[in-house]
Parts: C-alpha cells; sequence; structure tokens
C-alpha cells in the first residue's frame, strides 16, 4: 500500500465516491502481491494493484458488480494455478470492502525497505528522490543550500533537511541505515563519508564518483586508520554493473535499483 493509495482513499470517502476497497487478506504460496496489498476500485477507475493479470481482473469485475447492487463474496478464495490458469501456483485470499465502511486512515503501510540518509540537492540527487517518491521507505534529503530543493513538496515519507553541518544529521540515522553521498562538494563528501565510515553500523554507503574518487578516499581514510575491512563497503560509483550513461536519470534508476538489492540483502 503505498501513501498515494491512502490519500486517494480519503479524498474519494471525502467526496463521497462509491468504490471498493480490494484488499489481498490471506496469501500462500508463490503470489503477485503480499497479504495487506489494497486496491481501490470504483465504476470508471481503479487505484493501486493487486498484481495484475486474471486475479486482478476477476477483483474488477467482482467489485464493479458490487457497486452495482450485486451480492458478491466479499471474501473470495483464489488457487492461481487451478482456478484462474495464473503460473504462479499459490492462493490468494481477497477482501472486499465499500470505501464508504472503511476508514483508509487506519491502514497499515507496508514496512520501509530502508531508512536513507541522501545527501545532496542537485540534479541526481533530485532524479533519485523523484524514483522513490513511489516506493515504500522513509528518506532524509539533506542538503546546506535550501535553493537547491525543488519548489514543488515531495511524497509524505520523504524529508527535507536543510542544516549546517550536514555532516552532523548522520548521528541521527536509526542503526542500519542507508547512506547516499553525492553532494557538490568532495570535502564535504569526505566528511559525510568519514562520519558514517565512523559509526560503523551502516547497511549501505554509496559514494557517487569514479574510481579515481575511489582510490583517492580510500587512501585519505587509511591515512585516518579506518580498517580495510570498513572500507571495502564503501559503495563507490554507485549504481548496479552494466547501466551505462550519465544522465541524472538513468543513474537515479542504476542507484535505486541497487537500493533494492541491498534492501533484499538485508533482510535475508
Amino acid at each position: 500500500m503505498t501513501l498515494d493509495l491512502r490519500a486517494t482513499a480519503l479524498a474519494w470517502r471525502a467526496a463521497g465516491r462509491a468504490a471498493v476497497v480490494v484488499t489481498v487478506s490471506r496469501a500462500r504460496g508463490s503470489v503477485p502481491r503480499e497479504a495487506g496489498t489494497r486496491m481501490l476500485v470504483a465504476a470508471d477507475a481503479v487505484q493501486g494493484t493487486i498484481g495484475g493479470g486474471h486475479l486482478e481482473l476477476k477483483a474488477i469485475e467482482s467489485a464493479r458488480r458490487m457497486l452495482g447492487g450485486a451480492d458478491e463474496p466479499r471474501e473470495p478464495h483464489f488457487p492461481l494455478g487451478p482456478a484462474l490458469g495464473q503460473c504462479c501456483g499459490g492462493a490468494v485470499t481477497l477482501r472486499l470492502t465499500s470505501l464508504a465502511e472503511d476508514d483508509p486512515s487506519a491502514w497499515d503501510d507496508l514496512p520501509p525497505r530502508f531508512h536513507l540518509q541522501l545527501y545532496g540537492a542537485g540534479h541526481v540527487g533530485r532524479a533519485i528522490v523523484h524514483l522513490l517518491e513511489d516506493l515504500p521507505c522513509r528518506v532524509q534529503w539533506i542538503d546546506e543550500r535550501e535553493r537547491e530543493f525543488p519548489t514543488t513538496p515531495s511524497a509524505p515519507h520523504i524529508e527535507r533537511v536543510c542544516v549546517e553541518p550536514v555532516e552532523a544529521e548522520v548521528a541521527v540515522a536509526p542503526p542500519g541505515s542507508f547512506y547516499l553521498v553525492l553532494t557538490h562538494s568532495h570535502d564535504l563528501d569526505m566528511a559525510i563519508t568519514e562520519a558514517v565510515l565512523r559509526r560503523g553500523d551502516f547497511a549501505y554507503l554509496g559514494l557517487i564518483g569514479s574510481a579515481t574518487k575511489r582510490a583517492r578516499f580510500l587512501h585519505r581514510f587509511e591515512a585516518r586508520g579506518f580498517a580495510p575491512d570498513r572500507l571495502a563497503r564503501i559503495t563507490c560509483p554507485i549504481g548496479v554493473p552494466g547501466i551505462t550513461g550519465k544522465e541524472p536519470e538513468v543513474i537515479a534508476v542504476a542507484v535505486v535499483a541497487q537500493l533494492l538489492q541491498a534492501a533484499g540483502a538485508a533482510a535475508v
């Protein structure tokens, strides 16, 4: 469930718009989406997804019949292979409720995949934040230059922090946080990266730059007494390998994919 879906549900409910909330109440085996996933179905619109395919088509049809007054099952169960011909092989139980009888403000969020401190509001930072706006995560977007942040507000789970010295914010991150360092200054990158290394409890530390920048930073950190095994945990250059291009949007796709990889590895 994304924050945007809750906002849409609250707006539709306040406007008295007729809709059905379709929730994955139970999921077993290989399924398109996990329990707790929601979708909104109105007569002329669908928001969110429970995984697409035949399951979603059947759910939308059932919800719209319900809107039309039909007495539909409120908790239909679908073995995805035998009943729907989907190759997932698992089974899903849905729950259909009228939006007028629901309370979107009480919906549980999916747990955030990671807590990220992102340092830098330049072109790459903006492109990364744009991609993160629709993902279940928590982001502190940090820059000492207020004017660099976009004028349009970010999603609710993205907090903008304008502060000096920015490296002091490292101390307030929860244990196991992710950090992305991509500021306008190599000296500032150095100060932030050093603060993260001194904490030592990071799950991911990404530093924008080339292999040459990595070598230069490692040499300086070695001189300051950091152990090789800790320095080896710095990701620089950032982004999954094999994606070429220096456009901010291309870099952002590669970096967000890497964040999701790191989150998956940390969850194992």
